[in-house]
C-alpha cells in the first residue's frame, strides 16, 4: 500500500510513522491507552476493547466495532485476527485515514503550498478513499493474475456493499475498475478521491465585482 500511494524516497518515513501508528488493544495496554488517549474517544475506545473479549459494552447505544482511527494513530482490536470479511482489512482502512490526516512534517518530509497532508484526499471522499483501499488490498492478497482480480472486482460489484453512508459508491465502484486493470492499481484509487483540480478556467470564471459598490466614489 505504502510502496503504491507514496514516492520512494518518502516510504521510510511513512513506514516508521505506521510502526507507531497501528496500536492493538489488549490487556496490558488499554487503561494505559484509555488514560493518555485523545479525550473525545475513550468511550469509543473501551467499547472497541470490550467487544473484543465478549464484554458487555458501555452505553445503550455501544456498537461493537474493530477498527477506529484518530489523528494520526489507528486502535485495532484484537478481533481483527479473527473471522473476518472476504473483502475485510480494517489495518488498511484505518492506515488510508491516518495518511489523510497526518502532516507531512511530522514524519520528516517537506510540505508545499498544495502538499500540507501526507495524502491530499478530498474531505467527501475520506470513507471512500479508506473502503476503496481495502478492498482494493484483499483482492490483491487474494488474486494470483489480472484475470483473478477482474473475477473478485465482479464479486465486490455483486455482493459488497461498503457499510458507510458516506461512501460515494459510484466512485468507488470506478476506482476498484480503474485499479485492478492498472499496474499500480493504488494510486487509481488515490486518483479517483483526490479533490477537484481548480484550472485557470475555474479561476477565470469567478465573477468580477461591482467596482462601484467595492470602491463608491465620495461625494
Amino acid at each position: 500500500m505504502v510502496s503504491g500511494l507514496f514516492p520512494e524516497h518518502e516510504r521510510t518515513n511513512v513506514l516508521q510513522m505506521l510502526e507507531k501508528s497501528v496500536v492493538f488493544l489488549t490487556a496490558d495496554n488499554i487503561i494505559d491507552v484509555l488514560d493518555r488517549g485523545p479525550l473525545s474517544t475513550p468511550w469509543t475506545l473501551a467499547n472497541l476493547y470490550l467487544g473484543s473479549i465478549g464484554g458487555k459494552l458501555l452505553g445503550r447505544k455501544g456498537r461493537a466495532i474493530v477498527g477506529l482511527s484518530e489523528e494520526t494513530t489507528c486502535y485495532v482490536s484484537h478481533e481483527y485476527f479473527r473471522e473476518r470479511g472476504r473483502f475485510a482489512d480494517f489495518v488498511v482502512h484505518e492506515a488510508a485515514h491516518v495518511f489523510h490526516n497526518c502532516k507531512r512534517f511530522t514524519v520528516g518530509l517537506p510540505e508545499t503550498r498544495t502538499k500540507e497532508f501526507l495524502l491530499n484526499i478530498d474531505f467527501h471522499q475520506r470513507e471512500t478513499f479508506a473502503y476503496a483501499c481495502e478492498v482494493y488490498s484483499r483482492i490483491i492478497e487474494l488474486a494470483d493474475s489480472k484475470k483473478e482480480r477482474m473475477r473478485l472486482l465482479d464479486e465486490v460489484h455483486d455482493d459488497f456493499i461498503p457499510p458507510d453512508d458516506k461512501v460515494d459508491l459510484d466512485r468507488f465502484y470506478a476506482a476498484l475498475s480503474a485499479a485492478c486493470i492498472a499496474r499500480n492499481g493504488w494510486s487509481k484509487i488515490l486518483q479517483a478521491c483526490a479533490p477537484p483540480k481548480r484550472t485557470k478556467q475555474m479561476l477565470s470564471a469567478r465573477p468580477i465585482p461591482d467596482a462601484s459598490k467595492v470602491c463608491p466614489e465620495v461625494g
